[in-house]
């Protein structure tokens, strides 16, 4: 039981601190009976190490119980860090509690951790503590560069995570040489006085070996890699027993039915069809989704593996898939031309887009046709080869009901940020030659608003049933935060009368979709909102302002919605269905934080890659917008390529610059120019500095239509891009 000493300290420090025998806490601590003899040894390293007294009668109480919180730390890119505070569902989310450097112990960057308060919060600062007690490591393992120094070996961890380089001994251990890559196991964690102590288990080599940023980043967020044998076996044993007959499921095999997914996509997990009923007038989508239930036992090596996985990860030129590819890519993917297994999702529409029935099927299909993205935007302009005319006449009605589905979410507020993707351009041998903003067009905004459909179908028939399955939630945000973002964006020029009126949002948000200042809108309303998260627990998707919504769409990637599938499967087969909600919980939070990783993995190769590729080619020159402005200097996004960087104020030579927090910019006392958020800036590339994951910028002055003062925007009346649901995935093997 390597968490129940933190277990413990918890549980004390939330029962308002009153005396509470040992098997009674054991008791409320679910501790099973083979774990007590563990849990009291805990209880006796925590008595002496003075994290709990011993009280009358042999009760237990919290050594020092005023003033103490507990939550998760972080390190901030200056040296101080703060911690998030634990919250409970349904409970506003607590402030911040700040912690100045040297009174971080030896806590890491992810570590949970027992604070004191020093300084309650207060209407100015926030609450300030130290940490008396690190109870659980996010990790023991890292990721850095190896360096030598007067006769010993040091690395250096990447980002953040600490301020110091470790100690790893003599040099040359497991031959590694000066800027090496390596991993290291931690021996002692460093504090103020102590830089830490660790032993090296892995050399990658250099950074500018081809694949070194790739295994870097994969052990440093412990990605998994390979599949256990017996996961391997069971997908080769359903390969060789699989068949394409119906095996009594619906006949779908001779309706028009297609697949819509990126160029280099290799497994398809939903396909769609769209028909007009000649009786009713009605539309008719049918939405596939690729049965990998049928493939996978629960409990078995399969779905132990993939549970634990919870997502597949998508990296660039790298997929970590949640299945072996016999099952992602083979027999569940929705291949052209063969008979593969669904669950079936059909949804009647009348003419002003409202459900008039809803049924559900295990069904067998066989697509008709392909399509990229690429190539419906061809389609639906005349451009290039054109497939059949029942395709096309399809293909119509698909984006018909797209937008008069988009159009309806709209109308009930639904939240449409812009958060552009990094795409990385790589030449023959695969190496990286630029980047570019992702294309998002009509071709994804008619798959998107299927999905969308069929995800609330399910979740309003599961709610309708009362049976307990894994929402995706996205809780409302608090009303401070709405806020500050409005009084943000009346400093750009679009006042809000009410912070609160997701019809205001939406409505900044559309005037500022195609306006210098988008990125710094977009992102501050994102940093707005909470995380949306997988729970039972029955509450709206804000962004998407609906009220039952699940993942039911991608099952070959993620976890949450094959546990969906299992349970239509039930439903289906015996009108009946249910599931254990405390089960669910626990699930809910796993596949919460391995998505969490998984984006966060993602975003870390991105950005490395860019700077690698930024790094031979200081002094290039960029048009950017800024997205953020400080007293130290002010960040900037590239407009056509997908990097960001600092503008620090010792680089502006021309001025002594002031920080002006009233508009959010910085002013020039002599020159009187004036850098604001929004602002588009020509900018180069002054330094790169990969171990810290930075980008500086040096800025060469400002584009002539630039210099003009920000303007008040009168609301406007126009349709805005749908929120994407569906991932563009990046599947090349």
């Amino acid at each position: 039981m390597p968490d129940i000493s933190a277990r413990i300290l918890e549980a004390l420090g939330r029962s308002s601190y009153s005396p509470i025998k040992p098997k009674v806490l054991a008791k409320r601590l679910t501790v099973p009976e083979q774990d007590y003899p563990a849990f009291r040894q805990a209880l006796r390293v925590l008595i002496h190490e003075g994290g709990i007294r011993v009280g009358p009668g042999s009760t237990l109480i919290a050594e020092d119980p005023r003033g103490i919180v507990f939550g998760t730390y972080k390190r901030t890119n200056t040296g101080p860090g703060y911690v998030r505070l634990d919250g409970k569902p349904g409970e506003p989310m607590l402030a911040d509690v700040a912690i100045r450097e040297g009174r971080e112990l030896d806590a890491a960057s992810g570590d949970r951790v027992q604070v004191k308060l020093l300084r309650p919060a207060g209407r100015m600062a926030n609450a300030s503590g130290e940490i008396v007690r690190v109870l659980e490591r996010a990790t023991r393992t890292f990721v850095g560069t190896y360096f030598e120094r007067d006769g010993e070996g040091y690395v250096k961890v990447d980002g953040i995570v600490f301020a110091h380089s470790i100690s790893v001994g003599d040099p040359g251990a497991k031959g590694a040489r000066s800027q090496d890559k390596v991993q290291i196991d931690l021996l002692s964690f460093p504090t103020a006085e102590d830089r830490g102590e660790g032993v090296i288990t892995e050399v990658f080599g250099p950074l500018s070996q081809p694949g070194v940023d790739l295994i870097t980043v994969i052990r440093a967020f412990g990605l998994p890699e390979a599949f256990p044998e017996a996961a391997l076996n069971e997908a080769r044993a359903q390969a060789d027993t699989f068949t394409e007959t119906l095996d009594g499921r619906e006949d779908f095999t001779g309706d028009l039915v297609i697949t819509i997914d990126p160029v280099d996509a290799r497994d398809f997990d939903d396909a769609v069809s769209v028909e007009l009923d000649a009786k009713s007038g009605h539309t008719v989508l049918t939405v596939h989704i690729a049965d990998v239930a049928h493939f996978v036992t629960a409990g078995g090596p399969l779905d132990v593996e993939a549970r634990k996985r919870a997502t597949s990860v998508y990296l660039p030129q790298k997929v970590i898939p949640m299945f072996p590819e016999v099952i992602s890519n083979g027999l569940a993917s929705l291949q052209q031309g063969k008979l593969r297994y669904v669950k079936t999702v059909q949804i009647e529409f009348d003419a002003k887009g409202q459900k008039a029935h809803v049924r559900f099927a295990n069904g067998a299909i066989r697509a008709r046709r392909r399509f990229s993205y690429e190539e419906v935007s061809a389609i639906l302009k005349g451009d290039g080869e054109l497939p059949a005319p029942d395709i096309i006449a399809m293909l119509n009605r698909l984006r018909e009901l797209a937008l008069r589905l988009k159009a309806k979410r709209q109308a009930r507020g639904s939240l449409e940020l812009s958060m552009p993707e990094a795409v990385l351009d790589y030449d023959a041998d695969g190496r990286m030659s630029g980047a570019h903003f992702a294309v998002h067009d009509i071709s994804h905004q008619m798959i998107e608003e299927c999905m969308l459909a069929a995800n609330e179908a399910v979740a309003e028939h599961f709610s309708r049933l009362q049976i307990p399955f894994l929402r995706r939630v996205h809780p409302a945000p608090n009303p401070e935060k709405l806020q500050e973002f409005a009084t943000f964006a009346g400093f750009l020029g679009y006042p809000m009368a009410r912070s609160q009126d997701r019809f205001e949002l939406q409505r900044v948000l559309l005037e500022s979709a195609d306006k210098p200042e988008r990125a710094a809108i977009h992102f501050s309303l994102l940093r707005s909102l909470k995380q949306a998260k997988y729970s039972p627990e029955q509450d709206q998707h804000y962004a998407l302002a609906s009220l039952f919504y699940c993942h039911f769409t991608s099952p070959i990637r993620r976890y949450p919605d094959l546990q969906v599938h299992r349970l239509l499967d039930k439903w289906i087969r015996t009108g009946r269905a249910s599931a254990d909600e405390k089960e669910l919980v626990i699930l809910g939070d796993h596949c919460s934080k391995m998505e969490r990783r998984a984006e966060t993995a993602e975003r870390e190769l991105v950005k490395l890659k860019l700077l690698q590729h930024l790094s031979t080619r200081i002094g290039t020159k960029l048009t950017a917008v800024i997205t953020g402005v400080a007293e130290y200097g002010f960040f900037a996004q590239a407009e056509e390529f997908p990097a960001e960087g600092l503008i620090h104020v010792s680089s502006m030579h021309d001025d002594h610059y002031t920080y002006d927090e009233a508009s959010r910019s910085l002013f020039g006392g002599r020159t009187k120019q004036r850098y604001r958020l929004g602002d588009r800036v020509i900018v180069e590339v002054a330094r790169v500095e990969l171990q810290k994951r930075m980008l500086d910028l040096r800025v060469v002055g400002k584009p002539p239509e630039a210099e003009r003062p920000v303007e008040k925007r009168k609301p406007i009346r126009k349709k805005i891009e749908p929120v994407s649901e569906k991932k563009n995935k990046k599947k090349r093997k």
